[in-house]
């Protein structure tokens, strides 16, 4: 079944319209500064206990550092982690997986060729999602532009890993 992830949620009232439309998961984009739509660790808490029981608040970070990861993660308590920096190793994710057992994993993996392939195969077993996003030369996600989804397709039969498909999609191609 379909699901649908809704990100760079800033204000209650966003929320509850993807709520409202069907989303299944909110992303947050926490004290990333780089980012338009980040927001401060004491704005995600209000807003993530104010969304309901239905809805997956989901901490999106571009941390590196598994200590300031958990910190993070404990003041705001996300269901899901969605890590989106490519310098995240296993390691790192070993270390958040055994410090916080509840929380779910997302993998960003950034699609410009088939390597991405080989690295979707890589994180599988040891997150919960793989998401798939486009980059440009300025921006990791929040493109709006498609990447080659036949890669995508490859990484989905490749995987058991469940898979979010993200970047440039709208109500043309969403089918």
């Amino acid at each position: 079944m379909t699901k649908v992830k809704i990100c760079g949620i800033t204000n209650i009232s966003d929320a509850l319209a993807a709520v409202n439309y069907g989303a299944d998961y909110l992303g947050f984009l926490v004290e990333i500064d780089f980012s338009e739509d980040s927001i401060t660790r004491e704005e995600a808490k209000i807003l993530i206990k104010k969304l309901p029981l239905e809805v997956q608040p989901v901490l999106v970070t571009y941390l590196t550092n598994p200590t300031h990861i958990i910190e993070l993660a404990e003041e705001i308590n996300p269901d899901i982690i969605q890590l989106h920096n490519p310098e995240i190793d296993l390691k790192t994710i070993g270390k958040i997986r055994k410090a916080l057992p509840k929380i779910k994993l997302t993998k960003v993996i950034h699609v410009q060729d088939e390597s991405a392939i080989e690295q979707a195969k890589e994180y599988e077993k040891h997150v919960d999602f793989i998401l798939l996003d486009s980059k440009t030369k300025d921006k990791l996600g929040g493109t709006g532009i498609t990447h080659n989804w036949e890669i995508s397709k490859k990484i989905v039969k490749s995987v058991k890993t469940k898979v979010f498909l993200a970047g440039g999609l709208n109500p043309k191609n969403i089918q």
